[in-house]
């Protein structure tokens, strides 16, 4: 049951594209003033900016937001990811700032890091994981989670997606912005989806970062809600605090789930924004 109920959370969050802007790039949209602390969100599985709506209402006020969603491809790596964030974010003149990962997106940070301390890359200031982990302490899960995304009917699919817009309204209570385009973002998911998270799902799997954040000194914070079942905060934090010199700080907040930032964005935004201007207290 617990498997099934994640997987519906999953599928529910899958982004949506016409078929014309189904192509293999990159897409960033940045909101706010230079001047302020910059923040990037790597979105997590569902791999656009749909459920960061109210996080983006409260926080852009305080920090230039930058926010992107992935290509649908079927072929990058992890590193490919990264190279096309980054590529992105010089071409658009921002050489340094904060990663938001969010589940998946930690993948692509911790990717980014790799060159951290290189010339000429973009200069990562600190990284905070929202549900995000080094490597995925739950592998049965995520083939679980796969064997549904790829086996199941089109038609219990869609079945599964108007089930997740009635349960919407409690998931994004808190979150209005959110809430307010679920109708939209359940309409126009597309098959295509499906395969971009599977191939994001094989990722996770083969996923060998640890390496890369057993050597970062950067100031690291790890975002949980309480009820989440996809990432247990206890091991992933476990494992920062032993393993991560770079590690600070955790919270969590209790009436969030994986997606903290979708389900408690204030709280979320309080927490952030206490990280990015005291990183090292």
């Amino acid at each position: 049951m617990r498997f099934a109920l994640l997987a519906l959370s999953l599928l529910s969050t899958m982004p949506a594209m016409s078929s014309e802007e189904q192509i293999e790039s990159l897409q960033i949209r940045i909101h706010g003033d230079a001047s302020k602390p910059t923040l990037i969100y790597l979105p997590g599985l569902h791999g656009d900016w749909t459920l960061v709506s109210s996080f983006r209402h409260e926080i852009s006020e305080h920090v230039r937001f930058v926010e992107f969603t992935y290509p649908r491809t079927l072929t990058w790596s992890l590193e490919e990811y990264a190279d096309a964030v980054e590529s992105a974010l010089l071409a658009n003149g921002i050489t340094e700032g904060w990663l938001l990962a969010e589940s998946f997106g930690s993948q692509v940070a911790w990717s980014l890091a790799r060159n951290a301390n290189a010339g000429e890359h973009f200069k990562i200031t600190g990284i905070i994981l929202a549900g995000g982990f080094v490597k995925h302490p739950n592998a049965p899960g995520i083939f679980v989670v796969k064997q549904i995304l790829q086996k199941l009917p089109n038609a219990a699919f869609r079945n599964c997606l108007r089930i997740y817009a009635k349960y919407a309204t409690v998931r994004h209570r808190q979150a209005p912005e959110t809430l307010a385009i679920i109708s939209e973002t359940v309409a126009r998911r597309t098959e295509l989806d499906r395969q971009a998270m599977t191939h994001r799902l094989n990722l996770l799997a083969k996923s060998e970062l640890q390496s890369i954040a057993c050597k970062t000194d950067l100031p690291v914070f790890a975002l949980s809600g309480f009820w989440d079942p996809i990432v247990p905060r206890v091991l992933t934090q476990h494992w920062l605090k032993k393993n991560c010199p770079g590690f600070r700080d955790a919270k969590v907040i209790f009436r969030a789930d994986h997606n903290v930032l979708g389900t408690a964005p204030v709280k979320a935004v309080e927490a952030i924004l206490d990280w990015i201007i005291t990183p090292d207290t």
